[in-house]
């Protein structure tokens, strides 16, 4: 037993007495070694693993957060005025910049007393300029210099203007002016009031105006009556007129035929309130002028009938390279005439007035009759880009 006892203490001493053959034994892995070789305590190693642990967590919600931050507002952003039906609604909630802006230029001007009288005998119409009242200031003084310019769109160059009254912003005028309107064109004319800032030394600011078209008005009566300043028009258009003709060409025979019918509200160019019209028809070759032929003169009307034909020899060849220049002038015998208005027609043309000249090439031998508004001449001019006035020799065919 003592032997067998002593075997047996011989036999377990090795695993009780000796703990320092199992670690020699067994090998420790990568990190384990890594870890031994830092000179610090095993607590620390494990509160640096746990804080970078916990780094890396609050990291991933930050991106996690970021993420669906953006996303949602992407949904939000469907809902939005533009998917509303009402462009009401949609006004209301926010109206545009420019009505903004249109809505604080149009209030705080002034305002204008004025009267109207028609004599339907005499065919005039009595403008009278009474007073106006809270006027925007103007001048640093918190004053203004008002005067104030009347006139009617169908005849621009006739202008009245008032006295200037310095220093004021409710300044009397009292003063009245006659146009010649006939009867007939009442109707197609609107009355202008203009009030402008008088400087000696600049440009005189306009401060707002009365537009009234006198087809809204009864003038079976005397009217007197107060309107509200507005900002002014930025571009006046002035209506020229319109002319009728018709146009045929026949290729076998190399005729352009072009028949001025007559014309209708044409721009009164003289004092008394008419003009003395007739009609030039230019043929324009390669940007040159070419051949001309003009109508008679028709005295005192805004409103003339013509019915005169021109034939012009025009190549088969050239008809893609020609200009047709209809023009309007009112005659006069003491100044030079005037150009009351223009237009053009051919393959540089554009609107109805290439429309008009394309019909005719597809419609050879027949006569094509049409209606055109007058341009300023010096808009048709620029257009055609003339080259020189020298008339060239008819093309060899």
């Amino acid at each position: 037993m003592a032997v067998a006892a002593r075997k047996g203490w011989a036999t377990a001493s090795p695993l009780t007495s000796s703990p320092m053959a199992i670690t020699t034994t067994a090998r420790p892995g990568l990190l384990g070694r890594w870890l031994n070789r830092i000179p610090l305590p095993k607590w620390v190693l494990i509160a640096v693993g746990v804080a970078v642990v916990v780094l890396l967590l609050l990291f991933l919600i930050c991106i996690i957060r970021c993420c669906c931050g953006k996303k949602k507002p992407k949904k939000k952003e469907r809902v939005s005025l533009h998917a509303v039906s009402s462009s009401t609604t949609a006004s209301l909630v926010q109206p545009e910049m420019e009505d903004l802006e249109q809505g604080t230029e149009q209030t705080g001007r002034g305002k204008l007393q004025y009267s109207l009288e028609y004599n339907f005998r005499a065919q005039e119409l009595k403008v009278g300029v009474k007073q106006a009242a809270e006027l925007k200031a103007m001048d640093s003084g918190g004053t203004s210099d008002p005067y104030v310019i009347v006139y009617l769109t169908s005849d621009m160059k006739k202008r009245y203007e008032t006295k200037v009254y310095r220093k004021t912003l409710n300044p009397v005028f009292n003063e009245s002016f006659t146009f010649q309107v006939p009867q007939a064109e009442v109707s197609e004319s609107t009355l202008v009031m203009q009030i402008y800032d008088f400087n000696r030394f600049a440009k005189h600011d306009i401060i707002g105006e009365v537009r009234l078209p006198l087809a809204s008005v009864s003038l079976q009566h005397v009217i007197e009556q107060w309107s509200d300043l507005v900002a002014a028009s930025k571009v006046e258009e002035e209506h020229l007129g319109e002319i009728c003709f018709s146009l045929r060409y026949v290729p076998s025979t190399s005729k352009l035929t072009v028949l001025i019918l007559e014309a209708k509200k044409l721009k009164r160019m003289d004092s008394h309130g008419l003009s003395d019209p007739f009609v030039k028809v230019h043929l324009i070759l390669n940007r040159k002028k070419w051949k001309k032929k003009k109508t008679s003169v028709k005295k005192n009307t805004l409103s003339p009938y013509f019915n005169e034909v021109f034939v012009f020899e025009v190549p088969f060849s050239q008809i893609q390279n020609v200009d047709v220049v209809i023009s309007v002038w009112d005659h006069d015998k003491v100044t030079k005439n005037e150009p009351i208005g223009k237009l053009f027609l051919g393959c540089r043309a554009t609107g109805n007035q290439l429309r008009h000249w394309s019909d005719m090439l597809s419609n050879p031998r027949r006569p094509l009759a049409q209606w055109h508004s007058l341009q300023p001449p010096d808009v048709v001019d620029k257009a055609l880009g003339l080259k020189s006035h020298l008339k060239l020799p008819l093309p060899v065919r």
